[in-house]
């Protein structure tokens, strides 16, 4: 199922014997661009602090009650390393939470990105082939933070640039709740198109530019006019999903990028 990140934020997050916070941000891998953090915002629970959680603790999500179950105790929570949320988060940091939980940390597994937004998961062109080795991940991120590990808050706003202009603003983003991978880009066009909003895949993107705040596109506006309706009342199914991976996969047969 695709999950809007702004409908998920503020969500309560309970563990196994009671609330631990709310969802205060989302953290995610600008290459593989699947999730690795939950932003944990533990209020009066935990003296205010916020804790790092991966998608693998996540259990049952209650639509209704906006609430994320999490496969821990409060007590387990409560006893996690301490993490500088508002400072970069480094890979020393994500292994001793990796190494306190006693999970398999992800940079230890391939990871790709599965079919329903993306295609050929094998030829998707941001997908990782090869993860490094513990080692080299621990020495080149000792202390500073990891460059890949990016905000979905922070993301929110960026201006997106196809090749012969510009066609709005990050609106929203849409995240698939079976790997936690973000599908869509939901992209508000504003003046450039009477405020209609499309989707774009990270499949379209060619390169992200964090200190400009913009994301440049490898399609131009026609082909993203051209791209099936996205009304947000809309359930984005497989069906969907096939439609719009077909119109842009006949676009890159005509004009390879």
């Amino acid at each position: 199922m695709l999950r809007h990140a702004s409908r998920m934020k503020n969500d309560s997050i309970w563990a196994s014997d009671g609330a631990i916070g709310v969802v205060h941000d989302f953290l995610f891998d600008d290459r593989t661009w699947l999730l690795r953090w939950l932003v944990v915002d533990t209020g009066n629970v935990f003296a205010g602090r916020k804790v790092l959680l991966p998608p693998s603790a996540l259990g049952h999500v209650d639509d209704d009650a906006h609430a994320l179950k999490v496969r821990l105790t409060k007590s387990d929570v409560k006893g996690s390393p301490d993490i500088e949320t508002d400072a970069p988060v480094s890979r020393r940091m994500e292994a001793s939470l990796y190494g306190y939980y006693g999970w398999n940390p992800y940079w230890n597994t391939y990871a790709f990105m599965g079919d329903f937004g993306f295609g050929d998961p094998i030829s998707a062109p941001l997908a990782a082939s090869k993860m490094r080795s513990d080692q080299d991940c621990l020495d080149g991120s000792k202390s500073e933070g990891d460059v890949h590990l990016r905000s979905m808050h922070e993301m929110t706003g960026y201006h997106i640039l196809a090749r012969d202009g510009e066609i709005g603003h990050v609106a929203d983003i849409l995240i698939d709740d079976a790997d936690w991978g973000i599908r869509y880009l939901v992209i508000e066009t504003g003046g450039w198109w009477s405020g209609n909003k499309v989707l774009i895949s990270p499949r379209s993107v060619r390169s992200v530019h964090w200190s400009d705040r913009t994301i440049d596109l490898d399609v131009d506006q026609q082909a993203v006019r051209e791209s099936p309706a996205y009304d947000p009342t809309m359930t984005v199914d497989r069906i969907y999903g096939e439609r719009h991976r077909d119109h842009y996969s006949r676009l890159r047969k005509v004009e390879p990028v």
